[in-house]
Order: C-alpha cells, then structure tokens, then sequence
C-alpha cells in the first residue's frame, strides 16, 4: 500500500496548479516514504492543461466530464486513493510543508482517524486580508454549523484535512453534498462514527485569489447546510 495520497480538486484554475505543484513535489521528493499525487479535474474549461501538468509531474489524473461540485472532485479522488494516509488541499497548494508533516505525524503517530486543519488556533498564520461582509458571513455560517457538528469545531473549512484509509472509506462513501459544505459533512460523519479527530494550526504560504463568490457560493453552502441537516433528521446518514 502507498504510504500517502495527496488529492488536489482542480476547477478552471491550471495556472495557478501549475505554478505551485512544484512546492508540494520538492516537498514529497524528500522524503522516504512512497507517496501520489491525485489530481481531480473537476470539468474545467482549460481541462486539457490540468491533464498536461497531471502528466509532466507523473501526478495520477481523473476527469470529470461536467462541473460537479469541489466535494464531488475530492470525493472522486479519495476513494480512488490507494495510501494509508490521504489528505486534500488546494491547487495553490496554500499551506506551508510543515502542516503536511503535523498531519502525517498525528496520523501515523498519534494514531488519529481524521486530522483538520484549523486557521483560528493561536498557533497558526493566516494573513488573508478578509472583507467586513466575508467575516460577517463566515461568523454565521459558523454559528449554522456548531448546530451540525456539535460546535467543537470553530474552522469547518481550511482547505487542509488527513484521514487515515479506513477513515476516509467510511466517511466518503457516506457523504451526499457536492459543493463547498462538503467540509461540514465530512465533519459531522467523523464525529458521529467516534474518529478519533485532532485539529491543528496552519502556516498559510500562499495568498492566491479566492475563487468564492460570496453571495452565489454563500447561498449554494446555505442550501448544503440545509440539505445536511434534512438529511440528519431523516437519519439519511445511519
């Protein structure tokens, strides 16, 4: 078994994959251990050059033929993943090495099920300039989902979270949203099969420009969160 799978969702944005993979392959190349790199285009108009990039880094590649949703492309990656580790981050590859090695560390020593990047903790550095709207969004999309995952988790959406195989399987297979709020999902199924769940602080190293539209990405998470708490009360996830 590969030791860890690494699954980049990638949506219309080839250059900025193109212009960072490179940090994360001179990371991995370091290393002793073996190791993929699973690309998921997820229909991407410039769908041909994520596959050229897949291919000069010798990076795994699946195609989805029509936009489906980040959670779709990471989900399609994850349970296509064959490592004993697997985790997902951005195509700007936005977090500094060292958060990989907290999460491999607490995966593999620590023997935690599922390890979430966390950008509130004291620790970490985000110094992503943040609009009084985009805060005043995210203040209530977090208080919409303490009522799903028990409000243990201040930080639902860093772009950087580990599982272990066994965790992954169980969670993925399991999830229904396809869209952003997949985070919140993945959450929720983590706590409610008793993971083993640590969060950690992060070093952003990256500060690209956010492809999340507030009003239109906002109300599609809103519409999730809903869809997940439906799901919930109808014990679709048991």
């Amino acid at each position: 078994m590969t030791f860890l799978s690494i699954i980049i969702p990638v949506y219309n944005n080839s250059d900025v994959l193109k212009n960072n993979l490179l940090y994360l392959i001179n990371y991995l190349s370091k290393k002793e251990f073996d190791y993929e790199i699973i690309i998921v285009d997820d229909g991407s108009k410039d769908g041909n050059n994520v596959e050229k990039i897949s291919k000069q880094y010798n990076c795994n590649y699946f195609k989805i033929q029509n936009n489906k949703g980040k959670g779709f492309a990471i989900k399609t990656g994850m349970l296509n993943a064959e490592g004993k580790y697997r985790l997902f981050t951005d195509a700007d590859i936005p977090y500094e090495s060292e958060n990989f090695d907290d999460i491999i560390r607490n995966l593999d020593e620590e023997k935690c099920q599922v390890v979430i990047g966390n950008r509130t903790l004291n620790k970490s550095s985000y110094f992503k300039d943040i609009s009084f709207l985009r805060s005043l969004g995210s203040k209530f999309f977090s208080f919409l989902v303490g009522g799903i995952t028990s409000g243990k988790f201040a930080d639902t959406q860093c772009g950087l979270k580990g599982f272990t195989a066994e965790a992954s399987e169980e969670v993925f297979t399991g999830t229904k949203i396809n869209g952003f709020a997949i985070d919140v999902e993945l959450i929720y199924l983590a706590v409610k099969k008793n993971f083993i769940i640590n969060q950690i602080p992060v070093n952003l190293r990256t500060q690209g420009v956010s492809t999340v539209k507030i009003l239109k990405h906002g109300f599609l998470m809103l519409v999730d969160l809903l869809k997940i708490k439906i799901y919930q009360i109808r014990k679709k996830y048991d």
